[in-house]
C-alpha cells in the first residue's frame, strides 16, 4: 500500500452570509459554509481529479492544501511539499527569462549557487522547457506558462503539486503540452492533484476522483466508477455525452 500524500479530516471553512449567497441550504448558524465536513485522503504518486460547477468549494480546498488559506475546523497533513500552479500562470511567473523566473523560489529559500543552478536545469528538463530557458517569461504560450510555472514549483522540490482549472484559454496544442507534464510527472512519481471543469481532456489520467458540489465531498472513488453516474445532477457537464466511448478516450 502506498503512503498517504495529503489527508484532510472534517475540513469546514464558513464566511459571514452576504446578498451572494443564495445557496440556503450552505447557511447554518448564519454562516455560509463553503466548505462542509471535508474528509479524504490521496495517495503519493496518485493522479486526483476534482470536479464541481462554480462556487463548489474546489479553489478554497486547494488553497487550505498549499497552506495559503486556514480552515475553520478540521486538518490538514501533507507528506512533502506542495506546491500549487494557479489558473492564471502570468499571475505566479516574476522572473524576466524562464531561468530566471524558476530560480526566484529557490533563491529566496536560501539555497546555495550550487543547489539554483541544479534545480533550475533539473526544472527545465522535467517540464520540456530547456530551448526556452533564455527567452523572456512573457514571451511564451500559454501552455509554455503552464509548464513554467510548474517548474517553479518543481525547482522548490514539491513533491505534491496541485492544477488549478490548467486547460483555462489554452489552444488544442496548449493542451497537448499540459498533458504531456502530466505524464512525465505521474512517470516521476509526483502526486498531482487537477482541478478542473474539463474532464474530457484529462479524465483518463485520474487514479482517484472527487467531485464537490455546495461545499459537499459527493463522490469519492474510481474516474470509471463516476462515468456511470449522472454527473449532470452536481452540475458537471458528463464527458461521454459526446463521441468517447470508454474512459481511454478522455485524453487529449
Amino acid at each position: 500500500m502506498n503512503n498517504i500524500a495529503v489527508k484532510l479530516s472534517n475540513i469546514t471553512k464558513h464566511f459571514p452570509v452576504n446578498d451572494q449567497h443564495q445557496e440556503n441550504d450552505q447557511i447554518k448558524d448564519g454562516k455560509f459554509y463553503a466548505l462542509d465536513d471535508i474528509s479524504l485522503s490521496i495517495e503519493e504518486g496518485a493522479c486526483a481529479v476534482f470536479a464541481g460547477a462554480n462556487g463548489s468549494g474546489k479553489s478554497l480546498l486547494m488553497s487550505i492544501i498549499a497552506r495559503l488559506e486556514e480552515p475553520d475546523s478540521g486538518t490538514v497533513e501533507t507528506s512533502a511539499r506542495t506546491g500549487l500552479v494557479f489558473q492564471e500562470p502570468d499571475a505566479q511567473i516574476l522572473g524576466e527569462t524562464a531561468r530566471e523566473d524558476i530560480a526566484f523560489g529557490p533563491l529566496n529559500l536560501g539555497y546555495s549557487k550550487k543547489e539554483i543552478f541544479s534545480c533550475v536545469e533539473d526544472a527545465l528538463t522535467q517540464t520540456g522547457l530547456n530551448h526556452r530557458a533564455d527567452f523572456p517569461s512573457h514571451s511564451l504560450s500559454g501552455g509554455e506558462k503552464r509548464r513554467l510555472a510548474a517548474a517553479g514549483v518543481l525547482a522548490m522540490n514539491a513533491q505534491i503539486i496541485i492544477f488549478d482549472e490548467p486547460y483555462a484559454n489554452l489552444d488544442y496544442p496548449g493542451v497537448v503540452q499540459v498533458n504531456r507534464l502530466f505524464q512525465q510527472l505521474k512517470n516521476d512519481k509526483k502526486t498531482l492533484i487537477i482541478l478542473t471543469h474539463e474532464l474530457e481532456k484529462c479524465l483518463a489520467l485520474a487514479s482517484h476522483f472527487f467531485v464537490l458540489y455546495k461545499g459537499k465531498k459527493v463522490f469519492d472513488g474510481s474516474a470509471s466508477d463516476a462515468l456511470m453516474l449522472n454527473l449532470e445532477d452536481w452540475g458537471i457537464h458528463h464527458p461521454l455525452k459526446k463521441n468517447t466511448q470508454c474512459l481511454e478516450d478522455l485524453l487529449w
